[in-house]
């Protein structure tokens, strides 16, 4: 009972002609255009950041409502086909919009989370995802309060996974952050703490600890 009602909550915040879309694309994928839905759900994510974390899910399940009905891919090759346009025009979403870039990288994690390919991430994404933490990671980013925190909250949600799949580039990532942490300029208290937090929780192997549980 619990799964239908956290679908339709979600899409309460499109236009009903745009709801009647989506609902029609979990329930009977055939039936629509599958490229316009990706694009409706990446547009609105884009926009939206609550939505940009729960759409994963949404897409998650629209792949499997069309593999189980017709064997076929349309939705996911759209919709993987959008995140990359939008992946290569990154530098100019993040001049035009820093909510639209934040909410790109929470969109983008968030379908990293959630698709698997023989119950393993996706090899496509490994790359592009560890670009837009890397672009997190740099000295302009982390003297803004959103950016930062947009990297330790992915960092959370699929540092681990992404760990796994490329182990050098955390690594390296982790070295840009630590050189950021010591930034005697351009840090707020709350990106120090954020970033002290995420690099605490990496070293006690993505888990968070009893006693930074307390401190933070």
């Amino acid at each position: 009972m619990g799964e239908p009602s956290k679908e339709e909550y979600k899409i309460q915040c499109f236009d009903a002609e745009t709801q009647q879309l989506l609902k029609t694309a979990l329930k009977d994928p055939g039936a629509v255009d599958l490229e316009k839905v990706a694009n409706v759900i990446v547009d609105h994510s884009l926009q939206d950041s609550v939505f940009s974390k729960e759409a994963g899910r949404m897409c998650y399940a629209i792949i499997q409502a069309e593999s189980k009905q017709a064997g076929q891919s349309v939705f996911r090759r759209g919709l993987l086909n959008r995140l990359q346009q939008e992946y290569q025009t990154r530098e100019q979403l993040r001049a035009r919009s820093l909510q639209g870039w934040v909410c790109y990288v929470t969109f983008i994690c968030n379908i990293f989370d959630y698709l698997r390919v023989n119950n393993m991430p996706m090899m496509a994404l490994v790359n592009p995802v560890y670009d837009c933490l890397f672009r997190l990671a740099q000295p302009d980013s982390l003297s803004k309060e959103e950016e930062v925190d947009c990297l330790v909250l992915q960092l959370h949600r699929v540092g681990e996974q992404l760990e796994k799949m490329n182990g050098q580039r955390m690594d390296e990532l982790f070295v840009l952050i630590r050189d950021g942490f010591l930034l005697p300029a351009g840090l707020s208290s709350l990106a120090q703490l954020l970033l002290l937090e995420i690099i605490e929780f990496r070293a006690a192997g993505w888990k968070t600890t009893p006693a930074a549980h307390q401190d933070y």
